[in-house]
């Protein structure tokens, strides 16, 4: 939002020379931050016992895509993303795709990509981050809006729908040394991990360095930093479902943080946020892997065939796929894989989105999994 003839009455402006705080009492956050460490080393623990954990929470990472998005008014569901893309490699033109469903999956694979970048060495960076929204906004409604540049002009926080300004973030010329302070912070703050990644969140989202986007490339900073840090062995950690269902305390604190330069109150709800996450997480990931143990058991019955968890791995990845690409990508025989998806589908574990037509293929949905992990 730019300023024109808005109403600046209520507006708090960005806390200038604040950040990092100088100090941080500790008997204000103490509590939260132990709970909220050991939920999160609780949901860690179950990463690390996870032999494919990359496969079985995959969708906790489509959920994050459509939860995060959907706070920023792109509305999808996590059918509309699978199915796109299931079908996107052999798109065709009578298929019309809304463009928040592509958003939502760009936003996915925005993650996928700084999480590449940092197993390949790279620091957690300005550079990155520009590499992550230009993704981002590579298409939609984001896409004329400077992709992978910071700001030149001031921008502005507001209701939506009216012309009231709540909140006036750094300016463009200050913009710079606030990165490099954030940046410098992330890398080497004296805080605690959790508590470093609770204040540069807020600072992140405070500056707001991009015209677009900053409130889902700094959701997922919130994973990079924790897994970065150590605090979770893999980058399956996702916090949007939280801020989304507390969105007026989240906002609410954020603007009270500039206004007071007191950063405790906005600290202990981050760290209450990471500790029911993880609690829900943890919960879901667990009705996953159990479905997962179930579905083995199931799935070597059906099907007969020393192939039968190369297909129970490929359709939790990939729980609405077509049929051409389980035949092509599953590493299975074609005509094995043929016969399966028959079997599945007899068995009622299969659905069909969208049946063959012509020289389209069908369209399948694993719908055991899709009950647990819609949002």
């Amino acid at each position: 939002m730019k300023g024109n003839s808005f109403d600046f009455s209520q507006a708090v402006s960005y806390h200038a020379g604040a950040f990092p705080p100088p100090a941080i009492d500790y008997a204000q956050v103490m509590e939260p931050l132990l709970r909220a460490t050991d939920s999160l080393a609780r949901f860690d623990q179950m990463l690390k016992a996870m032999h494919n954990s990359e496969i079985l929470l995959a969708p906790l990472r489509n959920q994050e895509a459509v939860i995060s998005s959907r706070m920023e008014g792109t509305i999808s569901t996590m059918d509309e993303i699978l199915q796109y893309q299931a079908e996107h490699a052999e798109a065709e033109t009578s298929t019309e795709v809304r463009s928040e469903v592509i958003e939502t999956i760009l936003y996915r694979r925005a993650l996928n990509a700084a999480q590449k970048q940092l197993q390949d060495g790279y620091p957690l960076s300005a550079s990155l981050v520009k590499s992550m929204h230009r993704q981002l906004l590579s298409f939609g409604r984001g896409a004329n809006k400077s992709p992978g540049q910071f700001k030149q002009e001031q921008n502005f926080i507001g209701d939506k729908g009216s012309r009231i300004i709540r909140f006036i973030p750094i300016s463009p010329e200050q913009l710079t040394g606030g990165i490099e302070a954030l940046f410098a912070f992330i890398g080497a703050g004296p805080q605690p991990p959790l508590l470093r990644t609770a204040l540069a969140h807020l600072e992140f989202e405070a500056l707001h360095p991009f015209e677009d986007g900053n409130g889902r490339v700094g959701r997922i900073l919130v994973t990079l930093m924790l897994w970065k840090s150590g605090l979770i062995s893999a980058p399956h950690f996702y916090i949007s479902r939280y801020f989304e269902e507390h969105k007026d305390d989240y906002i609410h604190l954020m603007r009270e943080t500039s206004r007071t330069r007191t950063w405790e109150p906005w600290c202990a709800f981050f760290l209450t946020a990471v500790e029911q996450q993880a609690q829900h997480n943890l919960t879901v990931a667990e009705s996953i892997r159990s479905l997962y143990e179930e579905m083995k058991s199931r799935f070597a019955a059906s099907l007969s065939s020393k192939w039968a968890v190369r297909a129970l791995d490929f359709i939790f990845a990939n729980p609405i796929f077509r049929n051409s690409s389980f035949t092509r990508d599953s590493g299975i025989p074609a005509a094995t894989a043929a016969r399966f998806t028959r079997v599945l589908q007899e068995e009622g574990l299969l659905q069909v989105v969208r049946p063959a037509a012509g020289q389209r293929p069908a369209t399948y949905r694993f719908e055991p999994l899709m009950e647990r992990v819609r949002v």
